[in-house]
């Protein structure tokens, strides 16, 4: 691969991470209206735990992504030197 694909793929990842922590943003207020109107409290009690999963499997995939990140910073200081190297 080149510099130009490691960079690229960088701003993607960082982009990707934006996206993915303004769906948690999104999801955080869906479901605290959700708690909100509820009127039993098993469905309250339903809700709080949707929420807690749901924000939950953003940061499992946020935290995925930085370790993409990571890997593409390797990959790229690893091209920069073979390029060095040429």
């Amino acid at each position: 691969m080149s510099v130009e694909y490691y960079r690229k793929r960088l701003i993607d990842l960082r982009a990707d991470v934006a996206k993915e922590r303004e769906a948690k943003k999104k999801d955080n207020a869906y479901y605290a209206d959700l708690i909100k109107r509820a009127t039993s409290p098993s469905s309250k009690a339903s809700y709080r735990k949707s929420k807690i999963d749901r924000a939950a499997s953003h940061d499992r995939r946020i935290e995925s992504l930085k370790r993409e990140i990571e890997r593409a910073k390797d990959s790229l200081a690893r091209e920069r030197a073979a390029a060095k190297r040429k």
